[in-house]
């Protein structure tokens, strides 16, 4: 009754979202569990070859008869042995092809994800949960099925044997052992609940260590390292006091069950002797008995251990199943249509959009017909990136309000949508990769002279020839190498060699001077002519090429049209075209 409840109960209800991962190793779980199964019972040869070898040669003692009941003894560790060594090796090897298969939906599930759960979770805490919790719901699924499997069947084998050579002998013996099903219960629960507590000060102390790495420029700026060695001082600390707590329990566990398992010798010692002496039992049975009984000894250890294992595994199960348990926002499309490529048409129809109730566009309409540039300017705060995020759909969009070639953005499947855009982020992303390999990110397969193409036209070209390795020189990590305008011009040229019908640059000029940028813009408008450009920027040089532009103010359109007509209108644009004319003749950039 224990047990069932133990296994239904709501810290290790978590472990059940694993079984259809497990379904899919049935057939070796299966063998596994015979060669548990086989293993058992090889082992209970031997005590029985040695009760009838004692019986035997106590009365009669020969050569022959020792080597007779030796070999017997030899070649059942010997089969035991075999049966053990595929034991292990199925039941552990199908552990590493489940913690493969949980990984990988793991980070496929994540893939799937809108920025919005990237705000809710740190990066260090993911990658706490995607490594150190995953390690530990591995272990349940190896050793922990194993030894609990084999538990199981070494405890009903070796009671019933020694049930059939003395009844009150077995009861005697097995009465302290009674007591670990309320010591496990006990234990099981404290043991739950500071490994949850450890996990959580890991995932913050990975948080701490990431954030610090990524951030180092800023920290050594600001002189701030020895503050932050004194934050991971306080964390870690922290992180070992809790650790320390579970050592304290888990220290005291297994002393406990050493205790049980000493007074159940006691007692075989004691009245088992005697039985010996009134006739009862053989010596014979006596040494089996004693031997079956030692066989409990590592099942019952081994149940405080499992217990451990699958407490450990259910708090990490439910550290992952905490992230498994968000849904995409953004759901695939599927249009009825065969698109392969995109024309570039767009018509945005009274979009609005909120984050967590906060409005940030408000019934905001737009039209670019394909090969049109369309500039979007405003203040900081006014839902430019938010509009092309939309675009994109990385987050969730309303039917009916964004349209691509007359197709409902929704009814366009992702991976089709997102091929046809060229998008180049606000935030400047490079993965600590080459320069040529960041360039074909978005098209692996591009050809060395097309690569060098784009970087042409970004204007990266002249600077990377001065790189050590020209375009096999690694950037660091997010880029670190750079400056952030070289990162910039790698970013549209990334962009660029995907050669999408759509490309949306999102203030991607903002880390140039303004000479560079007109070399870029110069470039671009070549590039620019079979395209349905989104520029957004804070500089009016920047935009007032373009066939319509845009003015985004707390998130409704309040100015549209050409840079003429923005001029003559005398409103924020032509505010903005004057401070800037102002700042240039001061020579302010």
């Amino acid at each position: 009754m224990f047990i069932k409840s133990w296994l239904i109960n709501s810290r290790t209800r978590h472990l059940l979202t694993l079984v259809p991962f497990l379904k899919k190793y049935r057939t070796q779980i299966t063998i596994g569990i015979f060669m548990v199964l086989a293993t058992n019972i090889a082992a209970m040869v031997a005590p029985w070859v040695l009760k009838r070898a004692v019986d035997h040669l106590y009365h009669e003692i020969s050569r022959e008869l020792l080597l007779y009941y030796s070999a017997l003894v030899v070649c059942a560790s010997a089969v035991e042995g075999f049966f053990r060594f595929q034991m292990r090796r199925i039941l552990i090897g199908v552990s590493r092809y489940l913690e493969y298969d949980l990984r990988n939906h793991l980070f496929a599930h994540l893939q799937r994800l809108t920025p919005r759960f990237y705000q809710q979770y740190s990066t260090g805490d993911i990658l706490s949960r995607a490594s150190n919790d995953l390690s530990a719901v591995r272990m349940v699924l190896g050793p922990g099925i194993m030894y609990s499997v084999n538990t199981v069947f070494t405890t009903i084998f070796t009671i019933t044997l020694l049930l059939s050579i003395s009844w009150k002998l077995t009861f005697l013996t097995l009465l302290p052992l009674f007591a670990v099903t309320y010591c496990v219960k006990y234990f099981g629960r404290s043991i739950h609940q500071r490994f949850e507590s450890i996990q959580r000060q890991l995932g913050s102390i990975t948080t701490l260590t990431q954030e610090n790495v990524s951030g180092i420029r800023v920290v050594k700026a600001y002189n701030q390292e020895n503050a932050f060695i004194e934050r991971f001082k306080q964390a870690n600390q922290d992180f070992m006091h809790r650790s320390l707590s579970l050592v304290r329990i888990w220290g005291l566990f297994y002393p406990l069950l050493t205790l049980l398992l000493g007074v159940s010798a006691a007692s075989l010692l004691w009245y088992g002797g005697r039985q010996v002496v009134q006739g009862s039992i053989t010596l014979g049975d006596l040494v089996a008995f004693m031997s079956y009984l030692a066989m409990l000894t590592w099942p019952t250890i081994a149940l405080g251990w499992v217990i451990n294992i699958f407490e450990r595994g259910s708090a990490s199960m439910g550290r992952i199943n905490e992230l498994l348990d968000h849904q995409p926002e953004v759901l695939e499309g599927g249009s009825k249509e065969t698109l392969a490529r995109l024309k570039g048409d767009i018509n945005i129809r009274n979009l609005s959009f909120s984050y967590n109730g906060f409005p940030v566009l408000r019934n905001v309409d737009l039209q670019a017909r394909a090969g049109e540039t369309i500039a979007i300017v405003g203040s900081t705060g006014s839902g430019k990136t938010t509009l092309v995020n939309l675009l994109c759909r990385l987050y969730p969009v309303e039917r009916g309000t964004i349209f691509i070639d007359g197709i409902d953005i929704n009814d366009i499947p992702l991976s089709i949508l997102r091929k046809n855009i060229g998008y180049v982020p606000q935030d400047t992303f490079l993965f600590s990769e080459t320069v040529a390999e960041n360039i074909a990110f978005g098209k692996p397969e591009s050809s060395r002279l097309d690569v060098e193409n784009a970087a042409h036209i970004s204007n990266i070209w002249p600077e990377i020839q001065h790189f050590p390795r020209k375009f096999e020189t690694f950037v660091g990590e997010r880029g670190i190498t750079l400056s952030g305008g070289q990162k910039q011009r790698i970013a549209i040229s990334r962009a660029l060699l995907v050669d999408s019908p759509i490309l949306i640059l999102d203030d991607a000029l903002s880390s140039v001077d303004t000479y560079t940028e007109e070399q870029i813009l110069r470039k671009l408008s070549g590039e620019l002519k079979n395209r349905t450009a989104l520029l957004i920027s804070h500089r009016v040089s920047t935009v007032k090429m373009a066939d319509q532009i845009i003015v985004l103010q707390e998130g409704r359109v309040v100015e549209r049209g050409t840079h003429d007509e923005l001029l003559s209108a005398g409103g924020f644009y032509a505010d903005l075209y004057q401070k800037q004319l102002l700042r240039e003749e001061l020579g302010v950039e």
